[in-house]
This record gives structure tokens, C-alpha cells and sequence, in this order.
């Protein structure tokens, strides 16, 4: 099974879909006890925004093997594309409870605390998520925008300023520093902040909101 996996894995990989298909519904029919071939195929499925059929196959995974932690974070994964926050939360801390201990899946958990408006709960994770993957910009960010709504400004900033060591264009990086600057009452700092921001996304609607109010405040000083 393990050459044939590979193989189905390198196929989707590659976006051939069909050749992917093919193979994991080989090692269904061959290994149908084994919820591996149900969980890739999910995946697949999943990629392909078929997520009703998705969702079946890591139904079947998880029935086969209640502790199969990557079909919980693959349906995990599913309903927080879906907006369904709680039940995507409930599958990935099982990911994790089960030994899933990678980057991605405590990000995700974290993402959902961080949609709920649970910041609190979110910064563990995504901390986690950006020390087990140290060149993903999101994570970092994310964590980063999840200390400025838990209040701790000065934490949030380093953040800020690491994700810009990372990607030098980073607009929304340059957004929150121009926030946390007028938040000290740093005009002339937060109103380049935000030029900033602008000059790397044109179409930055809040660091265009944020240059506005800074260029009247100025105006009438």
C-alpha cells in the first residue's frame, strides 16, 4: 500500500486529480478496513470542494478508527471552510489529543478561537503554530493580531515588526503598526505607517480610513 499511496499522493500533488482518484479508490478497494485510503481520498475530495463526499469518506476513516487524528483534522479543515467553527474545533483538538502535532493544526484550532472572538484561547495556538513552522508569514501575523486584540500592544508589535523581517511587503503588518502607533499617540508615525500600507496595496480600505483620519487630525492641529 505504501508505494501506492505515495504514488496517489504525488499525483495530487501535481493536480493530476483524475490519476489521484484513481489510486486512492485502488487502495479503498483493496485495503477497505484501513481508514488511510478513506482519509486521502477525503483529502482529495476536500481539494476538489466536493465537500459533501469529503465529509463521507472521513466520516468513514474516523468509524473505522475513532483515533485516526489526521481524519479528524481533515474534517477539521472541512468545517471551518464551512464557517462551523465549534465543530471544526471539537475535530482538530482531537487531531492534537490524538498526536497530530504539526504547524498547520494549531493554527487552524487557533483560527477557530480567533473567528469566534475567543482571542484569548487562540494565542496558545497560534503561538505554537508559529514556533513549529518559523517561515510562515500567516502564522506569525495571526499571532501577532491576536495579542493587539488580547491588549498586549508592545508583544504585538515585535510580532508585527518579525512578520515584516519575513516579507518586507506585508501591508497588513504595516496596518496594525500604524494602529498601535495612533493608539500612542504617534500621528506622524502611524499616518507613515499606513502610507506604507498603501504604497503595497492601493487598495488597503482601512489603512486608506486610517490615512484620512490621521491627515484631518493634522489639518486641524
Amino acid at each position: 500500500m505504501e508505494n501506492k499511496l505515495k504514488l496517489a499522493i504525488q499525483a495530487m500533488q501535481n493536480n493530476e486529480l483524475e490519476e489521484a482518484a484513481s489510486l486512492f479508490a485502488e487502495i479503498i478497494e483493496e485495503y477497505p478496513e484501513n481508514p488511510v485510503g478513506y482519509t486521502n481520498f477525503g483529502n482529495l475530495l476536500l481539494h476538489m470542494q466536493d465537500t459533501k463526499r469529503a465529509q463521507r469518506f472521513f466520516a468513514k476513516a474516523i468509524e473505522l478508527d475513532p483515533h485516526a487524528a489526521t481524519a479528524h483534522y481533515g474534517l477539521g479543515n472541512l468545517f471551518y471552510e464551512q464557517l462551523l467553527y465549534t465543530k471544526a474545533q471539537n475535530h482538530l483538538q482531537q487531531a492534537i489529543d490524538l498526536g497530530l502535532k504539526e504547524a498547520d493544526v494549531y493554527y487552524l484550532l487557533g483560527m477557530t478561537f480567533q473567528q469566534q472572538g475567543y482571542h484569548k484561547l487562540a494565542l496558545p495556538y497560534l503561538l505554537r503554530a508559529a514556533e513549529l513552522n518559523t517561515k510562515e508569514e500567516e502564522f506569525l501575523f495571526q499571532y501577532g493580531l491576536s495579542l493587539a486584540q488580547c491588549e498586549h500592544v508592545k508583544e504585538a508589535e515585535e510580532i508585527f515588526h518579525k512578520v515584516l523581517q519575513l516579507n518586507q511587503k506585508h501591508s497588513d503588518a504595516y496596518y496594525n503598526l500604524g494602529v498601535i502607533a495612533l493608539f500612542r499617540e504617534q500621528v506622524e508615525r502611524a499616518l507613515n505607517y499606513f502610507e506604507e500600507a498603501l504604497r503595497i496595496q492601493p487598495d488597503h480600505i482601512l489603512a486608506a480610513n486610517g490615512r484620512k483620519n490621521v491627515q484631518a487630525y493634522l489639518h486641524e492641529s
